[in-house]
């Protein structure tokens, strides 16, 4: 019983931390801050582009994997088929909540592309670990096919480039949002919630396993920012300034190879070390408190559109604001959630969402 104990407390620990990033990344984007203040704040806040929500993801494919373990290890069909089953409610739960906050507009919202993710992880649950690392490298090297072949530009408002998309409620944009250019395109965000059930089938207790992926994780992050450093050196004076970073870049737009395989390695870095933290401060009130916001992210994540922005919009807050409010406002925002994370959970298990998820999924 100890050990899955521990286990949940590092992932719920790091899924709390993710979710500060992620609000750090979304109050800086929405509020038009990410160049409004000193250097050394803005090298500050670009360290959570496209990894906070790497780190949300590649937890979400470890959870699934827990959560169809016995599924999985049994071959029990009739078990498969339930869970498979569950996973297509909570699926299109989070799909439709998604798509109600970008109604609603939220714009940068990362549910329904959740919700598709894991649709897509039912029907993998079972294969080997080989052919999720092979998915991975296929969708990997898809995206970055499409990527150079087609306008990754399309469909976005040149007058606010990755803020509106112009035909997002067409078929055609939809697909083409969804699966290359949104935000969050399957093509190649698929490759984290693999990596999230690969790594959720390894015994990520046992303190030698984590040490050695730790070491790998850690070598391939640095080789990769060092090789695209110089890559990016080298071919700025044949190519240009843009067409280099967007090849040989590891921020999150676009997606190139470079930067999901160095966003891998962050996030398995960052998972390792909250399940080491958690396995050591097991009874700290600092990890307590962290564990019980982190089972609380889709409530949290929900709350931060709705409230978080809903009183930015109330004050005329919402635009054009400075970098150290946007971050400022996200550390309070977070602040704010984990007392209401300890005020529930005095009488609930569970958040509200995760409560009605759980209900309406099985």
């Amino acid at each position: 019983m100890k050990v899955s104990s521990t286990r949940v407390i590092g992932l719920d620990f790091a899924r709390a931390w993710a979710m500060l990033g992620m609000m750090i990344v979304n109050y800086v984007v929405i509020l038009n801050a990410e160049h409004n203040g000193p250097d050394w704040l803005i090298a500050l806040s670009s360290l959570f582009q496209g990894r906070a929500s790497t780190v949300f993801v590649v937890l979400a494919g470890i959870g699934i994997a827990f959560m169809t373990k016995k599924a999985r290890i049994s071959g029990d069909s009739t078990l498969l088929q339930t869970s498979r089953r569950v996973l297509w409610n909570r699926s299109l739960f989070l799909f439709v909540t998604g798509m109600l906050l970008y109604l609603g507009g939220w714009s940068g919202d990362i549910l329904h592309y959740y919700g598709v993710y894991m649709l897509i992880a039912s029907f993998l649950l079972v294969v080997s670990g080989k052919t999720l690392l092979l998915a991975f490298s296929g969708i990997l090297l898809t995206a970055q096919t499409l990527q150079l072949s087609l306008n990754y530009l399309q469909g976005w408002d040149p007058r606010q480039l990755f803020i509106e998309y112009l035909d997002f409620w067409t078929v055609e944009g939809f697909l083409r949002n969804l699966l290359y250019n949104g935000y969050h395109p399957v093509f190649p965000w698929m490759c984290f919630f693999l990596l999230g059930l690969w790594l959720g089938r390894r015994n990520l207790l046992d303190r030698s396993v984590r040490k050695k992926m730790l070491g790998w994780a850690t070598a391939l992050f640095v080789s990769l920012e060092v090789l695209s450093y110089g890559l990016i050196k080298l071919s700025i004076p044949i190519v240009g300034s843009e067409m280099a970073l967007f090849l040989w870049g590891t921020k999150p737009v676009p997606p190139n190879l470079f930067y999901v395989l160095s966003s891998s390695s962050t996030a398995v870095i960052i998972i390792l070390l909250c399940v080491s933290f958690a396995e050591k401060f097991a009874s700290s009130w600092f990890t307590q408190t962290w564990v019980k916001t982190g089972q609380l992210t889709l409530t949290h994540y929900v709350s931060h559109i709705i409230i978080g922005l809903g009183f930015l919009a109330f004050t005329g807050r919402l635009e054009n604001q400075t970098l150290a409010f946007a971050m400022l406002y996200a550390v309070g925002f977070f602040l704010f959630s984990i007392v209401l994370t300890l005020i529930w959970r005095r009488w609930f298990e569970r958040g509200p969402l995760e409560s009605f998820m759980r209900k309406i999924s099985g």
